[in-house]
């Protein structure tokens, strides 16, 4: 046992001394396979928030916020709210959630997994929770060593991401970026994902509800950049959600960045069976550096 143990310290000193002259993209993907961060998990509401969810499945009756940190030494001041996917219906927090902790946070982000109470029809109740969130990091800032921001969404959860960038109500909402991987972005029949539509805003809404929550609409000049990634053989969401978002934020002159692949279909989150993941994932390395960090 001895010996075994010898043999692998004798492996990893060079190792991690080589390290420490990598790029930083690299340092951190070397990070990953020796540090794991931890969860601190905080309840958004004392009771059941503003508005009483009545969820389709009884695994997120509660609004959380699991918060993983960066070491110390590598806080980078950015943190990111992540959004798991699920159709509004349910929430996917593991490949959508709680498995992209150790790359943001090998980056010096702080990392967080939003889960949101369902909406079962009551469109308010998610971006309450999405509000929370970010009202509750802002409250914490110092504590946690943070200065932006962000949102982040997969499928029906970058509705949701997508949804705090264009209507958030005051400045501490506001996220400072969004990420979005292959996000439901409209509410209209004809390239919705017509689950997240049911659920959201129930079976019947007004038009005028529907315009409310087709966030294509809802762009303006203060929406903040956003980074866009996605799928072009995505089945179950049109890329059509992407790409009318991606030039409804250039026509009011905000950053965006689209990226879409030939092939992936719906749902690869940060999964290793996704033949792109580690293209998109340096696309994301790039894009925090140069973009969020200059």
């Amino acid at each position: 046992m001895k010996k075994t143990l010898l043999a692998v310290l004798v492996t990893l000193i060079p190792l991690l001394s080589g390290a420490q002259g990598m790029d930083p993209a690299a340092r951190a993907n070397f990070a990953i396979i020796f540090w794991r961060p931890t969860a601190k998990t905080v309840k958004l509401y004392e009771n059941d928030g503003p508005v009483r969810s009545t969820p389709q499945k009884a695994d997120f009756t509660e609004a959380l916020l699991e918060i993983y940190s960066p070491r110390e030494d590598e806080n980078n001041g950015l943190c990111v709210i992540m959004c798991p996917g699920g159709g509004y219906a349910g929430e996917s927090q593991s490949y959508e959630g709680r498995d992209f902790a150790p790359w943001f946070t090998s980056r010096g982000m702080t990392y967080c997994m939003l889960q949101y109470r369902l909406p079962n029809g009551n469109h308010t109740i998610p971006l309450s929770d999405a509000e929370a969130a970010m009202e509750y990091l802002r409250s914490h800032a110092d504590e946690l060593g943070i200065r932006k921001i962000g949102i982040a969404g997969c499928s029906a959860g970058g509705h949701l991401a997508s949804t705090l960038a264009t209507h958030y109500s005051s400045t501490r909402t506001r996220p400072d970026f969004q990420i979005l991987l292959y996000p439901v972005i409209t509410m209209d029949e004809t390239f919705t994902h017509q689950g997240s539509r049911d659920n959201l805003l129930g079976t019947n809404p007004s038009q005028e509800l529907v315009d409310r929550y087709s966030n294509e609409k809802q762009v303006t000049k203060d929406t903040p950049e956003a980074f866009i990634v996605l799928a072009s053989d995505d089945f179950l969401v049109p890329v059509k959600n992407s790409t009318r978002y991606y030039e409804a934020l250039v026509e009011k002159g905000v950053g965006a960045t689209l990226l879409c692949y030939p092939t992936g279909n719906h749902g690869f989150g940060n999964n290793d069976t996704f033949k792109y993941r580690n293209n998109w994932l340096d696309e994301l390395d790039t894009w925090i550096y140069k973009t969020l960090l200059k």
